[in-house]
């Protein structure tokens, strides 16, 4: 899977003045779009249209100083249909105009190609196991709510406070099946995993509950296979790391991809040491055939 990776950051490279398809390096990694995309912004930590649009910035930036050929040469060939959106681009990553930069001969901002690269440390072993479920849904309230990679969010905090006592005693009725109990379900809004980036975040439960409830939201999930992780440790520190592992670690190198799909967390103190956190990880995924 790394030597694919890497195959389509050449292939990234190879075509930064034409048009990037996302097709053509789902084919080159064997994945799915949305596999694709989806490793690439957990690994890279930044949405794949966002660093082509670096890369190609950066290699234009190149061209400006360079002196020729003209700067609409230079925006026509990296895909702006005008100068002026050029120059917006431009100074969004750059700080400068291309125009003031060629003149002045301005220090330009660079975005560094992209590499994959195992590391392997310690004698980590992660727990998983591989699940079918059937259709079901996840009842409770929902918040638009940004990620946050370390330390507590302080927005889903500040929600899961805003549900009255009496609500919650309604939603954790509804609990009938694994994982058993109040969870948290994460809907990713876009490609991108950088810090800030919007999800949609229901605190709620895992159900076949039907009907209609009116002061809940409901996010129906279809029959598919998931990857279960579990771990112990100090939250959400602990949890925080897992999420890093799947993506870095267990997805490489095991025959699976994402697929679309909430990623639902499950948490109760440790009966061993009330300081720490059992958590269990469920993540959608697809087995790769062939």
């Amino acid at each position: 899977m790394l030597d694919r990776l890497n195959q389509a950051m050449e292939h990234i490279e190879g075509h930064l003045d034409q048009r990037i398809e996302v097709s053509a390096l789902a084919r080159i990694t064997v994945t799915s779009e949305y596999h694709f995309r989806r490793l690439f912004s957990s690994l890279a930590g930044m949405a794949l249209s966002e660093y082509v649009r670096r890369r190609r910035l950066t290699v234009a930036g190149a061209e400006v100083l360079a002196g020729e050929p003209t700067l609409l040469e230079i925006a026509v060939r990296y895909g702006y249909t005008s100068g002026e959106a050029f120059a917006r681009a431009f100074r969004a990553v750059h700080g400068v105009g291309p125009g003031e930069a060629r003149r002045t001969g301005a220090a330009l901002n660079s975005q560094p190609r992209l590499s994959f690269r195992l590391t392997v440390e310690g004698n980590n072993t992660m727990r998983y196991r591989i699940v079918e479920k059937e259709a079901f849904r996840v009842v409770g309230r929902k918040a638009r709510v940004p990620l946050i990679y370390e330390g507590a969010n302080p927005h889903i905090a500040e929600h899961v406070r805003s549900i009255p006592p009496e609500t919650m005693l309604r939603i954790e009725d509804l609990s009938d099946q694994e994982p058993e109990g109040v969870v948290s379900a994460t809907v990713r809004l876009s490609d991108g995993f950088e810090e800030g980036s919007e999800l949609d975040y229901y605190h709620g439960v895992v159900t076949t509950a039907a009907g209609v409830f009116e002061d809940l939201d409901v996010l129906d999930c279809p029959a598919g296979t998931w990857a279960v992780f579990e771990n112990t440790g100090p939250f959400p520190q602990a949890l925080q790391r897992m999420w890093g592992d799947v993506a870095a670690q267990w997805i490489p190198s095991n025959p699976y991809e994402y697929r679309p799909g909430p990623e639902i967390l499950h948490t109760r103190p440790s009966q061993d040491d009330p300081a720490q956190s059992d958590a269990q990880l469920w993540i959608p995924v697809a087995r790769v055939t062939g």
